[in-house]
């Protein structure tokens, strides 16, 4: 479940799933890395802010990707036309991820094949 939230798709490769941590990986990429190439904004905790919080926690679930983009000083701008698309897609694929999280834990405990 770590490998899964640090890298998306690492998890389901580790467990022997390796086309679908492969397409698990390209979907999440494709989605973080469109959303900052149309001007998203990535969410950070904000004291006082509980949606801003919710929304950061949900973005930081793209794992290593988050932590990266805001590193390199990935804000969004919020003038740009796509600016809530943006933001909707670093959402998804963080949200996306973390669901990926939770299926990996039931591959893993032999629930789900």
């Amino acid at each position: 479940m770590l490998l899964a939230l640090i890298v998306p798709g690492s998890g389901h490769f580790f467990l022997g799933r390796r086309a679908r941590g492969a397409a698990f990986f390209a979907i999440v990429v494709s989605l973080f890395a469109i959303g900052l190439l149309i001007d998203g904004r990535l969410y950070v905790i904000e004291r006082g802010n509980l949606l801003a919080t919710l929304g950061a926690l949900g973005s930081m679930g793209s794992g290593a990707l988050y932590f990266i983009a805001r590193h390199a000083g990935a804000r969004g701008d919020i003038t740009s036309i796509t600016f809530e698309y943006g933001t909707a897609f670093t959402l998804t694929a963080g949200l996306m991820n973390l669901l990926l999280v939770l299926d990996c834990h039931d591959i893993a405990a032999g629930r789900k094949e």
